[in-house]
């Protein structure tokens, strides 16, 4: 006995002890789901036990087996994805057959995901092992993990899934063929939303490009990122594009942010915020730019950028509600047109937040929320449609197409002109007659009534016209004619018209519009006249001229007595007037000039002006030789008659060249031409002459065109070199500069000198150019100068034109040539004559204050022979003056006090002198007592190339090399 109670205290210390283990231990038995044949799905969600932060090895007590015994399992994770999270279920076979089952585990699901931080999807279950037979395989399925099992008759397997992901939302047991009809479905309603959804958006984008208005766009912008949404949520995307395993959450939180921003610019454009307030406008960008930013954050956190997108679209959505209300009641259309698609808005809204919160928790749910999406765009798209083409296209229909024609012709403002053939009567709507001041109605009747008030010259072209239109009975009158009205005045008509035929093949009728052209007609004619007319003295101008002369040429072949003779006549020295007194004295002084010479004419003759200070005169009125020199000798001096202006006169003289015409001159052109080498000879000679043309002025002309034609080629050919005159120090006789002075080796003619090729650059405009080259040129020789010997006291020396020293640009110019050759401003030397400054010594006084404050030289050249007031040079600014060799020459008794005084005077002006010519030693000598610095011949050093200057320059600096 006292055994028996050993043994059974023995066993109850054991079963407590097995009780206070099982108590102890991390996961306790489950109850088993049973499963039937006839069960197609099951929802295991609630029946799955959930274990969390267990680590890799996990140990849990199995559901009671057939035989009612509970057993313990461990089960290791072997998937990187594991979180450390487990979850156990059992399912029990009741049935006598093999049953096969699918496990599903959705990545996302809608229901439930939540509001803020919401549930963005992702892989649920890394693995499943269960209690019995091997691991579960893996079936492939981009939208849910799915595990294939099969159960014995009878048996209790317990399943023990490895998550990872800390969410496991739904867990489905399917019947395999059931779930795959239930895919197929899904998958065919997913494909037509998203069929629907694309076609959409691409017509709404069609509808964009066509008509351009700015809630297109917007809704355009909406229908693609619904379009997104849906793909995403519907799984399409990864068939389009391979989203990496991880990255599902940041395409999912990307497309509700392109949602919830889109929604907010179709809002904004479809209710034209902006034209109600500024403050919308600000509002609204603020508001999209913040979910812009949201796009970034969901690289980082899709789950906050997901739930303030969420917030977003709320938000939206009441105020939208607000704005459609409040404008409604304004009765703005465009908000009464949208409450149909905004109660769509608010109804799928209100279910969407139902669904995620948990309220709604249906599979079918989730694409039916989907679907709502693309019924709110559908009637959205029909809301945009219906304003934007609201009175445009759908009112078209209602007007025939004879209305519109009515309609259009009334608002083009253009008379109607019908003309009943059978009945010959004329019908204008409105009447044509009170436009022209007459009777009312006076134009009415048959068209002959018409012939009265037509000018004579467009009488018989009229007549005719609607003659051959009778005759033919096809055709158009299209016809320009003048209809006298009541002042005596012609108006301007056109009329366009098409004739009616009849059932018989004849024409009834003849109907057409009539405008009023006068104006257009009146502003042809002022063209016509301006083209062939010069503008300030309203003569012909050269081409009317030539056009004249040509004709007169070809009456003159068959007539002995026409004899044309040409007169081409320039005022000398124009420019200077334009420049002394301004444009518009110089127009005035031309009108002058235009008058006398008008008068000279007789009326066969013609006067014209060819271009600027420069007329033409055809004369037929004289044939003798001594009269067309008296007619001259008229021209010349009434050019020379003073002419009054701003109280003071002003004589003008003039170059005429003449010619008179013979069969050997050809054409027009060729007269003309000859004419023109005529003045220009008479300019050489010194202008104020008359010049009858010789044949030999052919061959001057030719040379200077081809002189100009080979000078444009010598810039581009880079013909042009410098040629570099010392300018020597009489103290010691060292150099201390040069003068930078132009040569021109021509290929066929050899050197020409600068005497002949400057004066043809000044008037062909190329002197810029050549100034430029001259001053870069020089500028970047002196620079290599001075880095082979050193920082030498040298300078260079370039002559300034009259056309450089006008331009504005020049101070630049100077600026950047000494920059670009890094040279000390003080090195480099500009030369100008004294003619040139006193040409405008304003302007002139002007530019060289600018160029002295570069720091650069300024040298007056030719001092002394150009006239100039003592007065006028001291507010020059320049540094030097050079004394001109014809006071060198000198040989009168006077010249040394001459010579002293000018040394005396640049001295007591700070400048310094450099003297030119100096022919001989004795000379030199005399300049030195009298305090020259410097002289500048050749006697001191010929012109020569920049490689013989750097020759010279070593020889007289040879510790500079070292």
């Amino acid at each position: 006995m006292a055994n028996f109670f050993r043994s059974g205290a023995l066993l109850v210390f054991a079963v407590a002890a097995l009780a206070v283990l099982f108590a102890l231990s991390p996961a306790s038995a489950i109850e088993p789901i049973k499963i039937a044949r006839d069960d197609i799905a099951l929802d295991l969600s609630g029946a799955v036990e959930i274990y969390r932060n267990q680590g890799e090895n996990f140990q849990v007590s199995t559901a009671p087996g057939p035989d009612g015994i509970v057993r313990r399992i461990e089960v290791e994770a072997n998937d990187e994805r594991s979180t450390g999270d487990w979850a156990v279920f059992a399912l029990a076979n009741t049935t006598d057959q093999q049953l096969d089952r699918l496990i599903v585990a959705p990545h996302f699901r809608l229901v439930d995901s939540g509001m803020f931080w919401p549930d963005l999807g992702s892989s649920r279950i890394a693995a499943i092992t269960p209690s019995e037979g091997f691991a579960l395989d893996r079936q492939a399925s981009p939208d849910a993990d799915v595990f294939q099992i099969t159960l014995d008759p009878g048996a209790v397997v317990t399943f023990i899934a490895e998550l990872a992901s800390p969410k496991l939302p739904q867990v489905y047991l399917w019947e395999p063929e059931a779930y795959k009809d239930t895919v197929n479905s899904y998958t065919l309603f997913r494909g037509i939303v998203i069929g629907i959804a694309g076609l959409l958006a691409l017509f709404l984008t069609i509808l964009f490009v066509v008509k351009g208005t700015s809630m297109f766009p917007a809704t355009a912008a909406l229908s693609w990122a619904v379009l997104a949404y849906i793909s995403v949520d519907f799984g399409f995307l990864n068939k389009v594009i391979e989203v990496s395993p991880g990255n599902e959450q940041i395409w999912r939180a990307g497309a509700e942010i392109g949602l919830a921003a889109t929604f907010v610019v179709f809002l904004f454009a479809y209710l034209n915020l902006n034209r109600w307030h500024g403050h919308f406008s600000y509002g609204a960008f603020v508001w999209i730019f913040g979910l812009l930013l949201m796009a970034g954050v969901a690289i980082i956190d899709p789950a906050v950028a997901a739930g303030i997108a969420r917030l977003s679209f709320a938000a939206t959505a009441l105020t939208g509600l607000g704005l459609v209300v409040f404008l409604g009641f304004q009765g703005y259309d465009r908000a009464i047109m949208l409450v149909p698609s905004w109660v769509m808005v608010l109804t799928w809204l209100t279910a969407s937040w139902m669904t995620v919160t948990g309220m709604l928790d249906n599979d079918i749910v989730q694409p039916a929320l989907g679907g709502g999406l693309i019924l709110i765009i559908l009637l959205i798209g029909f809301t945009v449609i219906q304003h934007a083409f609201a009175g445009g296209a759908l009112h078209q229909g209602l007007f025939s197409d004879l209305e519109r024609q009515a309609l259009a012709v009334s608002g083009s403002g253009d008379v109607v002109w019908d003309w009943d053939v059978l009945r010959d009567r004329v019908v204008t709507r409105p009447d044509v007659s009170i436009q022209l001041g007459l009777t009312p109605n006076s134009l009415g009747g048959p068209a002959r009534n018409w012939l009265p008030v037509l000018h004579a010259d467009d009488r018989d072209s009229f007549r005719t016209t609607l003659d051959v239109v009778l005759e033919h009975r096809r055709g158009r009158v299209a016809q320009n004619f003048r209809l006298r009205g009541a002042d005596g005045h012609y108006h301007w008509f056109s009329l366009r018209a098409r004739p009616v035929v009849g059932s018989d093949g004849e024409v009834i009728r003849c109907v057409g519009t009539l405008v009023d052209v006068t104006e257009q007609k009146k502003s042809e004619e002022r063209l016509l006249h301006d083209a062939v007319h010069d503008n300030l003295t309203g003569l012909p101008n050269r081409e009317l001229f030539m056009n004249r002369l040509e004709a007169v040429i070809s009456i003159a072949k068959t007539e002995e007595k026409v004899r044309p003779t040409v007169f081409v006549i320039d005022i000398d020295r124009f420019k200077q007037v334009n420049e002394g007194l301004g444009i518009s004295a110089g127009d005035t002084i031309l009108l002058t000039i235009a008058r006398r010479l008008h008068r000279l004419l007789k009326p066969m003759d013609s006067l014209s002006r060819f271009a600027g200070d420069q007329f033409a005169l055809m004369l037929l009125s004289e044939q003798d030789p001594a009269r067309i020199a008296a007619v001259a000798e008229s021209i010349k001096q009434a050019i020379r008659t003073p002419i009054n202006f701003a109280k003071r006169e002003i004589v003008l003289t003039a170059s005429i060249g003449l010619i008179t015409w013979t069969s050997a001159q050809a054409s027009a052109e060729d007269m003309v031409k000859d004419a023109e080498l005529a003045m220009h000879q008479a300019k050489r000679f010194g202008g104020d002459r008359i010049e009858p043309f010789r044949p030999a002025f052919r061959s001057v002309g030719t040379d200077r065109l081809q002189l100009e034609s080979d000078l444009h080629r010598a810039v581009e050919r880079r013909e042009f070199t410098l040629a570099y005159q010392p300018i020597v120090r009489l103290e010691d006789r060292s150099v201390a500069g040069f003068e930078a002075l132009l040569r021109w080796e021509h290929p066929r003619r050899g050197s020409i000198p600068p005497s002949d090729f400057i004066p043809v650059a000044e008037s062909c405009g190329l002197i810029v150019q050549l100034g430029l080259f001259a001053m870069q040129r020089a500028a970047d020789d002196l620079a290599g100068w001075q880095k082979q010997i050193g920082d030498a006291p040298l300078s260079v020396s370039v002559n300034l034109s009259s056309r450089q020293l006008i331009r504005r640009d020049l101070v630049s110019d100077v600026r950047s040539v000494i920059a670009r050759a890094n040279l000390k401003a003080r090195c480099f030397r500009l030369e100008l004559t004294e003619s040139l400054i006193m040409d405008n010594p304003e302007q002139s006084a002007h530019v060289l204050s600018k160029l002295k404050k570069l720091g650069i030289g300024l040298s007056l050249d030719d001092f002394g022979t150009g006239y100039s007031s003592l007065a006028y040079l001291t507010r020059f600014p320049f540094d030097t003056i050079k004394i001109d060799r014809s006071f060198i020459d000198d040989a009168s008794p006077k010249r040394a006090v001459l010579l002293r005084s000018m040394i005396s005077m640049g001295h007591e002006l700070g400048m310094s002198v450099v003297a030119e010519g100096v022919a001989d030693e004795s000379d030199a000598l005399e300049l030195r007592q009298m305090g020259c610095e410097y002289v500048q011949s050749y006697m001191f050093g010929a012109p020569i190339p920049a490689d013989a200057v750097l020759k010279m320059l070593k020889e007289q600096y040879p510790l500079a090399q070292a």
